[in-house]
Parts: C-alpha cells; sequence; structure tokens
C-alpha cells in the first residue's frame, strides 16, 4: 500500500456511533505491544466482536496483524490476518471483524492506508488506539470512525472523528489497569495495600453521593429517579451489621491478610537458608 494522497484530519464527533471494549482486549494489545519485534514502533491488528441493536460496537476479542511500515507505505500480511479470522471463526462465529486497533497516539497518516484495507473488510470499521507511550502522561485510549472528504472526484483528505468509548470492566480488571496506566510502577500493591486504596475510592464516592443527595434536598440540583434507584439498590444489598461486628469482621480480615504477610515471608526466609545451604554443601 502506498502513501496516501491526502492528509488526515481529526473532528470533533458527530455521529450517533459509539464503541465498548472489554478489558480483555486492552491487556491484549499491550501484551503484543511488550513483545513486538525490536525494529517496530508500534503494532497494529484486528477488533472482533459485534453490532448491538442500538448501533454500538462491541469489541470482545483481537489479534496482531504482522506489517511493515514506513514513511512511504504499509504492508500488512493480509494471508495472516485472513488465517487467524479463520480460526477464530471456528471457535465462535458470533465475533466477527469490526475494525482494527493500533498503538501509539492519534492518528496517523499510515493509518488511512490500513482503515482503508480494514473498510474493505468490514463496512464502517472502527479505529481503536492505545497510547502505550503514555504521551500525555497516561495510557490514553481512544475510538474513531473514518470517512473521505472529497470535491468532485478528487479525494481531498480522510476524515477521522473521535467517537465514544466505553470501557468494560470488572472491579479486579479496573484495579489492574489503573495500575497499568500509570507511567512509573514501583511495585504491585499487596492485600493490605490494595485494600487501603479501595477504601479510599470507597471514602470519595461515599462524600459524592452525601453530596449529591444534598444537593436534590436542598432543591439545588433537580432529582434524577435512575440515580435514586441506583443508591436504593446499592444501599438494600449492604448486610445489616451492627456498627461492632462490623469492626470485627473488618478486623477478622486484616489479621488474616497479616498472617499471609508473615507465612509468605517465613517462606521466603526458608528458601533462601536453603539455597545457602545447597550452595555451601556444593562448594565443601
Amino acid at each position: 500500500m502506498a502513501a496516501p494522497e491526502g492528509p488526515v484530519l481529526l473532528f470533533p464527533s458527530t455521529s450517533s456511533a459509539s464503541a465498548q471494549v472489554e478489558a480483555v482486549v486492552v491487556f491484549n494489545i499491550c501484551d503484543s505491544y511488550v513483545r513486538r519485534p525490536d525494529q517496530a514502533e508500534r503494532v497494529i491488528g484486528t477488533l472482533l466482536g459485534s453490532v448491538l441493536p442500538d448501533g454500538t460496537v462491541h469489541v470482545r476479542n483481537s489479534y496482531v496483524v504482522p506489517h511493515n511500515e514506513s514513511p512511504d507505505q504499509v504492508a500488512l500480511d493480509i494471508e495472516y490476518h485472513h488465517n487467524m479470522y479463520a480460526s477464530h471463526q471456528k471457535v465462535n462465529p458470533k465475533e466477527v471483524i469490526v475494525g482494527w486497533f493500533s498503538t501509539g497516539f492519534g492518528v496517523s497518516g499510515g493509518s488511512t492506508l490500513i482503515h482503508d484495507f480494514y473498510s474493505r473488510e468490514v463496512q464502517s470499521p472502527i479505529h481503536l488506539t492505545v497510547d502505550t507511550g503514555f504521551t500525555r502522561g497516561d495510557a490514553s485510549i481512544k475510538a474513531y470512525i473514518s470517512s473521505n472528504l472529497s470535491l468532485g472526484d478528487r479525494h481531498l483528505a480522510a476524515q477521522f472523528q473521535e467517537i465514544p468509548l466505553d470501557l468494560r470492566m470488572l472491579e479486579a480488571g479496573k484495579v489492574g489497569f489503573d495500575i497499568l496506566k500509570s507511567t512509573i510502577v514501583e511495585k504491585l500493591p499487596n492485600d493490605l495495600e490494595g485494600m487501603e486504596s479501595s477504601m479510599e475510592k470507597l471514602y470519595v464516592l461515599i462524600d459524592e453521593i452525601y453530596k449529591y443527595v444534598d444537593d436534590v434536598v436542598e432543591g439545588r440540583v433537580a432529582p434524577d429517579n435512575k440515580i435514586g434507584r441506583f443508591i436504593s439498590d446499592a444501599v438494600a444489598s449492604m448486610p445489616k451489621l451492627s456498627p461492632a461486628a462490623f469492626d470485627k469482621l473488618f478486623n477478622d480480615r486484616i489479621q488474616d491478610n497479616l498472617a499471609l504477610v508473615y507465612l509468605s515471608s517465613i517462606t521466603r526466609t526458608q528458601i533462601s537458608i536453603a539455597e545457602k545451604l545447597n550452595t555451601a554443601a556444593q562448594i565443601l
């Protein structure tokens, strides 16, 4: 594929299209970027999923497509792409091609060529970008759709519009993503540090709910029945425990975590001593 004739233009979204992306897709893309060839600056690949009745593109899976890229052209391994898609269809025929992904910040000139290829594979593909280089301090994830700008028969440029993106993940996945999207991570948190972080976030959310309820009661904010039902369901899901029973349950959990930390420390010490004794025995 040769270099594009026109520039790439980015516009605010005026489309009703939107996308939902499962967390496993983001993790697959990040893992692929870490395992990329030394000479590759980015990785690209295919997005699999389905289109929901309301038009939302639901991305559930992905795979990398080998490519070579230079300032003048982009070469995709189309045969590999078709073989991988055929293999995925045998496992889950409901997952079809919905677009493609690339690592890096925003859309580049070469993206136009790749998007043209996927436009022949599926109607109205989406383009997902994952900023693994932390250009703006975190892992920015954006989704785009594209259309051509023409004047008569003359193609002027490719118009990419950003669309709303909903990153769907469970609580465990969200904790992992919050760690990975930071530019510097000294170490993974242990159970106690994870509990402390979760409690801090819980306090912030409770304060926001208190503020919202107070504003509604004082008439500063119009009530929203949907939000009210969410708050009611959250309160109703809480077990009815006395403060003393809750404190006991919480302290017991902390004691269990401390016991695990202590046992892990003893295990590491025993392994270290065993390794030193084994080394000394071999020397003797």
